[in-house]
């Protein structure tokens, strides 16, 4: 699913910023063609998740990043800041099927994980399976074209 030349967003509170520093550095050895861009936290110093989810979601939105990557403790508050912004189509994912899930039938743009319930391991794999999975389509289209509100 991932092309040369593609570049994909990292964002993260200080909850998430242990999970998204391993997702990064994991995610430049599996696709070493692909450009990461981190939109912070960059410690683990207490922050606000809206704060970089929205850098995230106007990144994705304007095409600065073909995808996204978010984490804060239950990735429940990032990613409903991300979804508030059209186009955005944020998911939670803590097992493999849920991160294929939502790729095939919901056409996620970002991969949100916990990451005070997701171990560093756990959230390699989610991504893996994110990045290798692709939309379907078809019916998911038509469902996809009915969430956006003007």
């Amino acid at each position: 699913m991932l092309k040369k030349g593609m570049r994909v967003g990292f964002a993260a509170d200080h909850a998430g910023f242990p999970m998204k520093e391993n997702l990064k550095k994991e995610f430049q050895s599996l696709y070493p063609d692909v450009e990461v861009i981190d939109y912070g936290t960059d410690s683990l110093a207490s922050v606000d998740y809206p704060d970089f989810a929205k850098k995230l979601a106007r990144a994705v939105q304007s095409g600065e990043v073909d995808f996204g990557v978010a984490s804060c403790g239950t990735s429940n508050g990032i990613t409903i800041t991300l979804n508030r912004f059209k186009g955005i189509r944020a998911a939670i994912a803590w097992d493999r099927e849920v991160a294929s899930l939502v790729r095939r039938h919901n056409d996620a743009n970002i991969l949100s994980i916990p990451g005070r319930f997701v171990t560093l391991n756990e959230g390699v794999e989610l991504m893996k399976v994110f990045f290798s999975t692709e939309f379907e389509g078809g019916r998911h289209r038509r469902r996809i074209d009915k969430i956006d509100e003007e």
